[in-house]
């Protein structure tokens, strides 16, 4: 497995213990994977120290909030996850929607900023990357390599953001405010759909050994670490649910796991939920670009989840259910959710609560894309009351302001008023339908799988053996003890750099 980016053991000595100077001279000290699922764990010198560190400080502290449990603040921690259950009033369906808050990561209010520790730290205490003289490539279409600048500048490196020119305004806002020099952010031709194109930027970008591409659709520590920390979070907001909702208690059942598939490290953390909970795993994607679900292309707008293409880290043969939702439905419900007018709707006319119209903010285009698949599924299984549905909302309204204005200008010329709000309303959500969705057959997965190869041996360069090798199960759970291989070697590098104590006392 070495081959796929994800050694056990130390590769290069001499680069490992330039990282350990640099770390010692910097005050750094690393948490372990152990401890992001976990926060408990975090040494109480370390949470006290937090608390005067502000959440998007460029602050080595900061690398310990990198966990769901962060409460609204993003300043203290909460005993679960930050979560909202969507009513009945909103989606239309008797099943308990459930969406997880990733807008509570610190930094880039996001959660790939986990992501982007998981796909960088192992390299460095591996001696893979060279803190001192690499700059650490992030293709992404918007928030990975958002959270790898921060993650790449916390740690005292060069991190360069590469993706798409049509991407939100506000992505690129934050981008110039976090990069060290303004040519640390290139730009590749066209919008969502255009994953080629960052490729071959990076394969430019990769011809300087100084540069180092950290892939994220090829990555292995962003699945594992979604599997062990999202899913445990995610298996923690169930649980809390068992013992909270009024009626049903322990009768709930975690029916299914819904995330839109992106670079398909989220949809890790299905492979813990499955094997805890039985709860079947729901890729999405956009309606415009039926990739898994026919083998389409095409172009949209669901910022955050990549396509054309079958990711190396897709855990195909483990996949339940394919949903295809509509960029309409995402561009249009972002502007109900966030319009006085449909908010004012949402609350008199279909009676939706408070509390749930002030979470809504946090819900961007690829979040509410998971909910109208979520939706989706419960139709097609006619689920009740007792059954859960979990998924998340990978980040918030505001990184898409500039893409509502746009939306406004294009769809709702003549202004958005009550009406408009019932069509939105009536259409995409109480009128989401069970089209575009697949239950796959092994035949289905052999076939999304089989198209992955185009991609990842043909054009990519990835052996025969490694590709074929991912159909197994046994793959996937052997690669579970990377994580505590590099848990010890976390260990060892913090006690090498010999500031754990410092580090504690910094904040």
């Amino acid at each position: 497995m070495s081959s796929l980016g994800v050694e056990g053991h130390l590769v290069d000595p001499d680069a490992r213990d330039r990282a350990v100077a640099h770390f010692r001279s910097a005050g750094i000290v690393l948490p372990t994977f152990g401890e992001l699922a976990d926060p408990s764990r975090i040494p109480a010198s370390v949470t006290q120290a937090l608390r005067g560190v502000g959440p998007d400080e460029a602050d080595p502290l900061n690398l310990f909030r990198i966990h769901w449990f962060n409460d609204a603040t993003r300043v203290a921690r909460a005993s679960v996850p930050e979560h909202v259950v969507l009513p009945k009033e909103l989606t239309g369906v008797d099943a308990r929607i459930v969406a997880v808050l990733g807008d509570r990561f610190p930094m880039i209010r996001a959660h790939k900023v986990l992501a982007a520790y998981a796909c960088l730290v192992p390299r460095i205490v591996t001696g893979g990357f060279d803190p001192t003289s690499q700059r650490a490539v992030w293709p992404s279409t918007g928030n990975y390599c958002r959270g790898g600048v921060a993650i790449s500048r916390i740690l005292g490196c060069r991190g360069v953001a590469v993706l798409p020119e049509g991407m939100s305004e506000e992505r690129f806002d934050w981008l110039r405010q976090w990069v060290v020099s303004p040519e640390d952010i290139v730009t590749t031709p066209g919008t969502e759909s255009n994953v080629r194109e960052i490729y071959e930027a990076c394969d430019e970008l990769a011809r300087d050994p100084g540069n180092v591409i950290l892939n994220q659709f090829a990555e292995f520590g962003n699945h594992l670490v979604h599997r062990l920390c999202t899913g445990r979070a995610l298996g923690a907001v169930f649980e809390h649910l068992r013992e909270t909702e009024p009626g049903v208690g322990t009768d709930l059942r975690l029916r299914a796991f819904v995330s839109a598939s992106g670079s398909a490290g989220t949809l890790g953390a299905g492979d813990h939920l499955k094997e805890e909970y039985g709860a079947a795993i729901v890729a999405v994607e956009a309606l415009e670009c039926p990739t898994l679900l026919r083998n389409g292309f095409g172009e949209h707008n669901i910022q955050g989840i990549g396509d054309k293409h079958v990711p190396l880290i897709h855990h195909v043969h483990n996949t339940d259910v394919v949903v295809a939702v509509s960029d309409r439905a995402t561009d249009q419900l972002s502007v109900l959710f966030d319009d006085p007018a449909g908010r004012a709707y949402l609350a008199d006319r279909c009676g939706v609560p408070e509390a749930t119209l002030a979470a809504l903010t946090s819900f961007g285009l690829s979040s509410i894309c998971n909910v109208v698949a979520a939706v989706k599924l419960a139709k097609h299984l006619d689920l009740g009351p007792e059954d859960v549905i979990v998924t998340v909302a990978t980040d918030g309204a505001p990184m898409y302001e500039s893409e509502r204005r746009r939306i406004r200008t294009r769809d709702f010329a003549d202004g958005f008023d009550d009406a408009a709000a019932a069509g939105v309303f009536g259409r995409w959500l109480l009128g989401a339908d069970t089209s575009d969705l697949l239950e796959t057959t092994t035949r289905d997965r052999d076939r999304i799988f089989d198209l992955g190869y185009y991609t990842w041996v043909e054009q990519r360069g990835t052996s025969i053996e490694d590709f074929v090798v991912r159909r197994e199960q046994a793959f996937w759970d052997g690669m579970r003890n990377r994580l505590d291989a590099w848990d010890e070697m976390i260990a060892d590098f913090n006690a090498r750099t010999g500031v754990v104590a410092a580090g504690a006392q910094a904040g």
